[in-house]
């Protein structure tokens, strides 16, 4: 009976490789393919206000912002990080373009902006048909340049705002400026899979992530619930990455949730502190970056990341 039992499991196993061959579909990982058997969370610096917004730059360093210090930092591979810049206007999110010219949601300006290579500081969009944007929060660039950023109200007093919904955006490298979506309670992290066909969207305040197909155009189609992100710890969903087998990393309830293209939850890197972003780092982009209340964390994992 016991042999049967196994012969079944592995004529299963086995069908389920044929159909995922069939369908041009991969095999459903497990949490053992992503996290290396005795991984460990470092802690890489501490004593920050709140960190968010990390990005590894192609001179290999980690940018990353403390949103009420006012400071964007980098760190070179050895504690304490340098100061990029001071005052940041609050900088939230962060990416890189295609030339590696750094992209930032800046809060109290309320604009997107680029980082040029002599340093100077170029802005990108700050307005929406006349009125200002609310506090852009995170921001993804597309192989073809688009611009893609979500614009919550987090940075700004409610009498501040003057569009009256929170959206998503896409600015073209021509500068031109497009609402994709604006039934968002609180868009927050946004990533690509690897393929570009879908973008992740999380919402902080309904905690979940939703996904869109990506049209040829660049707009949005289709959004549906990709994973809900409700949990007993502290911590909604907020900053997220892809890694390049497209699994989705979105910090939450109690650290780093990851899921499987099919939504599917395949464990959480559980942090100490509060996670709020994170980023691929290192020379293999498999090491995993995390901003996190007061501290900068990384794990190295097996699978690597996608990234600019």
């Amino acid at each position: 009976m016991l042999t049967l039992l196994m012969h079944s499991g592995v004529l299963a196993l086995l069908a389920a490789f044929m159909i995922a061959a069939a369908t041009g579909e991969p095999a459903e990982p497990s949490w053992s393919d992503i996290m290396p058997e005795g991984a460990q969370l470092e802690k890489v610096a501490g004593g920050f206000q709140f960190v968010e917004g990390p990005i590894w730059t192609h001179r290999g360093t980690l940018i990353f912002s403390d949103i009420p210090a006012d400071t964007l930092y980098e760190w070179k591979g050895s504690a304490p990080p340098d100061v990029f810049r001071k005052p940041s206007h609050n900088t939230n999110g962060n990416t890189l373009d295609r030339q590696g010219r750094l992209i930032s949601c800046e809060h109290t300006s309320r604009r997107v902006t680029r980082t040029e290579p002599n340093g100077a500081v170029t802005v990108l969009a700050d307005r929406y048909e006349g009125k200002r944007l609310n506090s852009p929060n995170d921001v993804v660039v597309k192989s073809n340049g688009d611009i893609y950023f979500t614009d919550p109200p987090y940075g700004i007093k409610p009498e501040q705002e003057e569009l009256g919904f929170y959206g998503v955006y896409r600015l073209t490298p021509h500068g031109k400026l497009t609402l994709l979506v604006r039934d968002f309670v609180r868009p927050n992290g946004l990533a690509f899979s690897p393929d570009e066909k879908r973008l992740y969207i999380d919402d902080s305040e309904r905690q979940h992530i939703r996904v869109f197909d990506v049209r040829p155009d660049g707009t949005l189609a289709n959004g549906r619930v990709f994973a809900d992100m409700h949990g007993d710890k502290p911590g909604v969903p907020d900053g997220m990455r892809v890694d390049s087998r497209g699994n989705v990393y979105c910090t939450g309830s109690g650290g780093v949730q990851v899921f499987a293209p099919s939504g599917k939850r395949l464990g959480v890197i559980a942090v100490p502190e509060v996670a709020a972003n994170c980023a691929w780092g290192d020379s293999d982009a498999k090491t995993l970056y995390i901003t996190a209340s007061t501290g900068l964390y990384r794990i190295h994992l097996k699978i690597a990341g996608a990234r600019p």
